[in-house]
């Protein structure tokens, strides 16, 4: 005979087992969706949270299309509010004289010349790339595509945030020069 502690036991047992799955699925997803956010910011705005790794382009108040990004290693990331005042598609490239002495083994190919790498899809900047300007300077960081798509989600590049292509694509088709960019 079932007991009703048995069936108590049993059934939340089950209810647990159930529900593990679903937890270990609700984890980080970069898939670009929809979302409510919490804090108040004008539709056009892009708010950018490092340390959960997406950024947000406010559609109307309080709420935003939400993508996933990967973002700047300790001691390299931006912070700040920045305006996009240059976009590309498929962007040439070249590290900073900083990246190249930081890691010049990785960037041998760069060192005592002038070579600028063609866009494309071996480039790090991936498809498309939008430059953030703080009072008409280049800061030199961008929220760009990527050749390294699983570094989304992750603390990985040289203070730039990264986006995987389709996704850098889709953003850089809705917002136009001039865009504020708030990164915390």
């Amino acid at each position: 005979m079932l007991t009703r502690r048995a069936f108590t036991v049993s059934s939340l047992t089950s209810l647990a087992a159930a529900s593990l799955p679903a937890a270990a699925s609700e984890g980080y997803d970069p898939t670009p969706q929809f979302v409510r956010i919490k804090k108040q910011f004008e539709p056009g705005q892009i708010l950018i949270l490092t340390r959960s790794y997406y950024l947000y382009l406010v559609t109307e108040k309080r709420k935003a299309i939400r993508y996933g990004v990967g973002v700047g290693k300790a001691g390299l990331e931006f912070s700040g509010t920045a305006t996009i005042d240059r976009k590309r598609e498929w962007p040439s490239w070249r590290p900073t004289p900083e990246m190249i002495k930081r890691s010049p083994r990785t960037y041998r190919r760069f060192v005592d010349n002038e070579y600028i790498q063609p866009g494309g899809p071996d480039n790090p900047l991936g498809a498309r790339a939008l430059y953030l300007y703080q009072n008409g300077v280049d800061t030199y960081f961008r929220i760009h595509g990527t050749n390294q798509p699983q570094t989304i989600g992750s603390s990985a590049s040289n203070g730039c945030i990264r986006m995987l292509n389709d996704h850098v694509t889709d953003l850089y088709e809705r917002v136009p020069l001039g865009t504020v960019v708030t990164v915390l």
